[in-house]
């Protein structure tokens, strides 16, 4: 198998600094003296002879030592508060959370190394970017408080990559349901006051179908992140056909989450959305106006799988006294988010709204 070999350390050439991976130069450049590093990364999304599919039931057996670890001197620690792990460069000290802001922060050891990723994508939006699409954001909030664009705070965004499980499968699956077709028929009923009235009365026609069904599911992907606000992860969509080999320059610099949910427990929630999404497939194939009683015979393969890391940049804000994200995709810049809403301004809608009713049926009475 070939991989992306990383190198350790990343020294500026110009000062010896530590060189750090810039979104918007897409290149290593030093904090201190803005030199670019000539180290080259590997930019080609996909390459196919780097990022590698690996079988999951062998992986499920036991993961190898060779396949753990960063390839780079980190430190971990766990947020108390939000149980997030954090991973950051080895030299830099950790004074807060950066996924919810509590300075609970406890030296996380692991009994192994985590699984390491081989693929990622790399963060390409710069932070004045991010700040001002938060601010735009804000603008379009309708129902939050005027006073929200200040009260947040959009120099506390950060950086960070996050976790996830890809899933393959392909599944042969054979079902059988009974079918249902409308006909209708003429019957005589008697109404409230006893007299008779003719009335087209739906049936339904049962009969038994069966059919096969072949489909390949392609990059499921199962978030691994304790940090970030779950309601908010589906809103992002990552082009995982552009992800490239894993290299820990990409990481120079930045925070990286670890996986909090194990492989095991990810192959099971991936099976899990797989299956539902098999049963809506087998729902369309059944004829008929509607159907009933529909059992599936699944038989699963060529199951493998991937872990991958992918940027956000992340603001965590505080508002009468409630915790508020917002999550910007750092490879395209989707945004995503929480706030809160004025109860003055819900108030004065749902009032307007009851005048204007009012208005329209009071002159409607007239």
């Amino acid at each position: 198998m070939a991989e992306a070999q990383a190198r350790q350390k990343y020294s500026c050439p110009a000062c010896g600094a530590e060189a750090v991976w810039n979104p918007a130069k897409q290149a290593l450049v030093c904090a201190y003296c803005s030199a670019v590093s000539p180290a080259t990364l590997e930019l080609k999304p996909g390459s196919p002879d780097v990022i590698v599919e690996h079988d999951l039931v062998t992986a499920l057996r036991g993961v190898p030592d060779s396949s753990r670890g960063w390839q780079a001197k980190k430190t971990s620690v766990r947020c108390q508060s939000c149980q997030a792990i954090s991973v950051f460069d080895e030299n830099r000290v950790g004074q807060r959370c950066d996924f919810c802001g509590s300075s609970s922060l406890v030296p996380y050891d692991q009994i192994k190394e985590s699984f390491r990723p081989e693929s990622l994508l790399p963060i390409k939006v710069t932070e004045a970017a991010v700040r001002e699409k938060i601010r735009e954001w804000y603008g379009t909030r309708w129902f939050a408080p005027g006073k929200l664009g200040t009260k947040a705070m959009t120099d506390q965004v950060k950086g960070i990559y996050i976790p996830y499980w890809t899933f393959d499968a392909r599944v042969f699956a054979h079902w059988e349901a009974e079918s249902g077709y409308f006909y209708y028929v003429t019957e005589e009923i008697r109404d409230a006051q006893g007299n008779r009235q003719t009335v087209r009365v739906q049936k339904i026609r049962w009969e038994h179908s069966a059919g096969d069904l072949e489909h390949f599911f392609d990059d499921e992907m199962v978030c691994a992140s304790k940090g970030v606000d779950p309601d908010l992860i589906p809103k992002l969509q990552w082009p995982t056909k552009e992800l490239v080999p894993y290299d820990a320059g990409f990481l120079a610099g930045w925070i990286v989450e670890r996986y909090q949910l194990d492989l095991v427990a990810a192959a099971e929630r991936s099976r899990a959305i797989m299956a539902s999404k098999l049963q809506s497939l087998c729902d369309a194939k059944v004829p008929g106006d509607t159907h009933r009683n529909l059992e599936i015979q699944p038989d699963w393969s060529g199951q493998t799988f991937k872990h991958i890391l992918v940027p956000i940049w992340l603001l965590t804000y505080h508002y009468a006294g409630r915790k508020f994200q917002v999550l910007v995709d750092g490879y395209r810049g989707q945004i995503a988010g929480t706030h809160p809403r004025s109860f003055w301004k819900i108030f004065f809608l749902v009032l307007a709204i009851l005048l204007l009713l009012g208005l329209i049926l009071y002159f409607t009475e007239s």
